[in-house]
């Protein structure tokens, strides 16, 4: 009797665990965030590198939010921000920047500025480092990548057709 209780007991806790998890908001350096973004587990990545003091990434992340929203329930689909803010500001701007605007999604300070002239052409040849700048992976990866702003369509329709 004493071990089915601690059988549902320790079911009941997991479940628990998993409903109620909490965003990721971490600084971390390009292997990192690579390890990441670029698993082979079948799950469609959206990475959206933005920062606080970007005009266009502000102007387009409602709907990000709007598109993470519809699909943070699918087990084959994750949304990830990677902030480009300076790591001094990760508990002052960037934090209450997520905060304010409610995002419920991991965020990721990429704290790997003095290698951005490797870690940029390898995350996409074309990119000039600009940002709002979005990346899809699937499988370890690449499968789309747009430099500058996106609609809240076109990333509905990409991640569609990428499911």
């Amino acid at each position: 009797m004493k071990n089915l209780f601690l059988v549902i007991l320790t079911g009941i806790l997991l479940s628990c665990n998993g409903q109620e998890s909490q965003p990721v908001l971490k600084v971390v350096n390009y292997e990192e965030l690579k390890s990441v973004i670029q698993k082979e587990d079948g799950k469609l990545y959206v990475v959206n590198f933005w920062a606080t003091w970007c005009k266009p990434c502000i102007e387009e992340l409602p709907a990000f939010m709007t598109v993470n929203e519809e699909y943070k329930d699918n087990p084959d689909f994750k949304m990830i921000l990677v902030s480009m803010d300076s790591k001094k500001q990760l508990d002052t701007k960037v934090k209450k920047f997520i905060e304010k605007n409610n995002m419920n999604v991991d965020v990721y300070l990429l704290d790997d500025n003095k290698r951005m002239n490797e870690w940029i052409p390898a995350t996409d040849s074309t990119w000039s480092g600009a940002i709002p700048a979005t990346v899809f992976y699937k499988n370890g990866k690449k499968v789309f990548f747009k430099e500058l702003q996106m609609t809240q369509y076109e990333l509905e329709d990409l991640i569609i057709d990428n499911l």
